[in-house]
């Protein structure tokens, strides 16, 4: 598994990493701890050093698991993010203490004294002006409670303001064929900073993996059905916040370019073009998918002409409607 520093962290990760949103559950299925445990062995058996949580997935099943599974194991990267415990999730809630408990919480779950990375969970827009929440996450790592610490964005203005404190050491930012906007500006910024770029999303929920049709039912619990007007959370975080009908359309059109029905690891290596990006985090549910979305990283590179077609056919039909959202 090739390897990227991440940012000022000065850590190497494998360039993919493993994402634990579906841990165990494929969304909106029971959560599955066998399963999860097999989906973990997977990550060890394919090299992947890194995995991203956080402490609201699965209700916090999901760190809780991973410290388990690691007992006596060497342990990876651990990235992990707090703040959307908090009900209601505003910038009220985003105070030393409150999030002290959260960084205590995901210290036991994960059975680490000192967590690797924490990040900010997507928080409301107005916490990016509060030095104090930002001052709070310093004392945490001066502490020794974190080594290091960032946040995970909705929009790229959040990121930008984000930027701005010399402690953030990494951004979490959504980025696939069908989110092109980091690329005018925000990878050159945050490379100029030595912020590392985590890669979350980078399938656009499945849509980018070419398996779905208008024929595909998604489970009720599943954010595929319920959240695609954003009724639950930022819609950005489902299909990308590209319109389902619309994606399965220019995902036909990146088939003929690529001449497969199968576009999981042409997607994964298009992010990886970038050598801005330090880490992809596509999520897994079972094992089948750790071992299949890590061949991306030994996939021959893209041809220019192949990446020209990707922002050709992201200009017709996904930029209109989502490039000036986030």
């Amino acid at each position: 598994m090739k390897k990227r520093r991440l940012g000022k962290t000065n850590v190497f990760v494998s360039e993919i990493a493993l994402g634990t949103w579906q841990l165990g559950n494929a969304w909106g299925k029971p959560f599955n701890i066998d399963l999860a445990n097999e989906t973990l062995c997977a990550s060890i058996d394919t090299g992947i050093n890194c995995i991203d949580t956080a402490d609201v997935y699965s209700g916090g099943v999901a760190e809780k698991t991973i410290g388990s599974f690691f007992i006596n194991k060497e342990k990876p990267y651990i990235i992990t993010k707090i703040g959307r415990r908090s009900n209601p999730h505003d910038a009220k809630s985003y105070t030393k203490d409150t999030l002290l408990g959260y960084v205590n919480d995901s210290r036991a779950n994960l059975r680490q004294d000192q967590l690797d990375l924490v990040l900010l969970h997507c928080p409301p827009s107005s916490v990016y002006e509060d030095k104090a929440v930002f001052d709070a996450l310093e004392s945490f790592k001066q502490e020794g409670l974190i080594r290091n610490y960032g946040v995970s964005i909705e929009t790229l203005e959040e990121g930008f303001k984000a930027l701005e404190y010399e402690g953030v050491a990494a951004i979490e930012v959504i980025f696939n064929m069908f989110r092109l906007k980091p690329l005018e500006r925000f990878f050159e910024e945050a490379k100029k900073k030595d912020v590392g770029i985590i890669v979350r999303v980078p399938l656009a929920s499945g849509l980018l993996t070419g398996k779905f049709d208008n024929q595909k039912k998604f489970e009720e619990k599943d954010h595929r059905f319920y959240n695609r007007e954003g009724k639950s959370f930022d819609k950005g975080e489902t299909f990308s916040g590209v319109d389902y009908e619309l994606g399965l359309r220019a995902v036909e059109e990146l088939k003929k370019v690529f001449n497969t029905n199968d576009l999981t690891l042409f997607a994964l290596k298009y992010i990886l073009m970038f050598d801005e990006v330090s880490v992809v985090i596509p999520g897994a549910s079972k094992p089948e998918q750790v071992y299949k979305n890590v061949r991306a990283s030994d996939l021959k590179p893209l041809s220019i002409e192949e990446m020209d077609e990707v922002k050709r056919i992201y200009d017709k039909y996904i930029k209109p409607s989502v490039h000036h959202l986030w």
